[in-house]
């Protein structure tokens, strides 16, 4: 979150909103109230708790050697109208979209 938050003027430039959303129980093991208590984020962040957003989009890792039941890390641009421009998923916990893809794919929203 903070690569991303640190290019949010150019992803803001681009008339996009940025959005987080996490695979993660309110009160779970990463505790996400606590995390965002010590690193804030200016933009929206929403918990899946039931996964069915990363169901949907077909990002839930329900079984893997760095994962259990949570979601692979994904970077999605949809447009207005609701389609997906671009989609990144993350094959570990540590593989993130490279941003200047994900700034193409806004340019071209």
């Amino acid at each position: 979150m903070t690569q991303v938050e640190s290019r949010r003027p150019e992803i803001e430039a681009t008339g996009a909103k940025l959005v987080f959303i996490a695979a993660e129980k309110r009160d779970g093991i990463w505790k996400p109230g606590k995390f965002l208590e010590k690193h804030p984020v200016s933009s929206v962040f929403l918990l899946d708790e039931d996964r069915a957003v990363t169901k949907a989009y077909g990002l839930h890792h329900a079984l893997g050697t760095d994962a259990l039941n949570i979601a692979h890390p994904a970077t999605v641009v949809i447009d207005r109208g609701g389609i997906v421009r671009y989609i990144y998923r993350g094959s570990n916990q540590l593989d993130r979209a490279p941003l200047d893809e994900v700034l193409g794919a806004l340019h071209g929203v």
